[in-house]
């Protein structure tokens, strides 16, 4: 008795493209936004290496004195370098939301200036490290609401002028 009407719902084809769309469309809504929000930090972080390693670059060429010369070596020109791409700090950011004056954005050069007296010897290295928290999209920040912190680290010899 009960397997007749039921038998009718079973054999009805109507409606079950619809049903199968509500299904899988909140699915790959948040794939693709996942995916999307992924790429964007990628990009990010791509783009805080290559200024990390501009600044490294740069530190280990510098040298306070040559020949009793002062040069125009120093750290805002680095930090400018990392951020900006230019030694002047003009121009957009490379990463929004790692510059200076902004909260969570890091960038340490080591050693400190002052400390390139004498020739470099084969053991002499600088580190650059560089950190920021990432702002995502609005959705990301109303899914998630913890900060990642994205860093890079990098040495290089210390060569001189």
């Amino acid at each position: 008795m009960l397997w007749r009407p039921m038998k009718r719902f079973h054999d009805n084809q109507d409606g079950v493209v619809l049903v199968e769309a509500l299904l899988i469309i909140p699915v790959l809504t948040i794939l693709t936004f996942g995916i999307l929000e992924f790429g964007n930090m990628m990009w990010q972080r791509q783009q805080m290496q290559v200024g990390v390693r501009d600044a490294a670059r740069y530190w280990s060429r510098c040298r306070d004195t040559i020949n009793t010369q002062v040069t125009a070596c120093n750290e805002d020109v680095a930090r400018n370098i990392a951020f900006y791409g230019n030694p002047d700090g003009t121009g957009n950011l490379r990463v929004p939301g790692w510059g200076p004056g902004i909260a969570g954005a890091l960038l340490s050069l080591d050693p400190a200036k002052g400390s390139f007296e004498g020739t470099p010897g084969p053991e002499d290295k600088v580190t650059v490290e560089g950190r920021f928290n990432y702002n995502g999209s609005p959705l990301y920040n109303t899914i998630l609401s913890d900060t990642i912190s994205v860093g890079w680290r990098t040495e290089m010899r210390y060569i001189g002028w």
